[in-house]
């Protein structure tokens, strides 16, 4: 809970649950919240949670913090003002029914990835839609998003399709050496 939304609720408290501050105020910190997350963020990506046990909703949760994604569930409302005017706007159509928003700065795939993988066991959780660089995808778009390998897989792959030839000419050029050295 950020601080500006702890405080307003702690007045609410203190003032016996009567509500003396506009809404407009106790709704900002919210916005506010969700606009740090979004800053900076190379993607974001809407999920379906309805039907996830407590069990299997923690289970994510804890799968989205191990891998640095922010994964929040805020008021569609709240989100919508969020994005305004941002890139995320395009995500807008898509705040209908329970929605989940799963947020990166780092790894641009890892939501994606993540709740994919995460739908495959759990029937009930449901892709909306993302924005992943700029660019909006619909439900199949971050399907196909959610299968590339993390920037560090990538960059082992290349590596390694670097390194064999240059290992396997050096084995070449070792064991013609060594059939030199026989024939002398």
């Amino acid at each position: 809970m950020s601080p500006g939304l702890r405080e307003a609720f702690f007045i609410l408290i203190l003032q016996g649950g009567k509500l003396l501050m506009a809404k407009v105020e106790i709704k900002k910190p919210i916005v506010d919240e969700i606009i740090e997350c979004l800053n900076g963020a190379k993607s974001a990506v809407l999920a379906d949670y309805r039907g996830l046990t407590v069990e299997q909703d923690t289970a994510l949760r804890k799968k989205m913090r191990e891998a640095g994604v922010i994964y929040k569930v805020y008021k569609n409302t709240m989100i919508k003002r969020a994005v305004a005017g941002t890139e995320f706007e395009a995500l807008v159509p898509d705040l209908e029914g329970p929605t989940a928003i799963a947020i990166s700065k780092e790894d641009a795939t890892a939501p994606a990835r993540i709740l994919f993988g995460f739908a495959k066991t759990a029937d009930a959780l449901q892709l909306k839609s993302g924005v992943v660089e700029g660019t909006y995808y619909d439900e199949k778009g971050i399907q196909v998003i959610a299968t590339i390998p993390s920037r560090e897989e990538l960059l082992s792959k290349f590596l390694g399709s670097i390194q064999s030839p240059v290992t396997n000419f050096a084995r070449v050029i070792k064991q013609i050496a060594e059939k030199n050295e026989a024939e002398a």
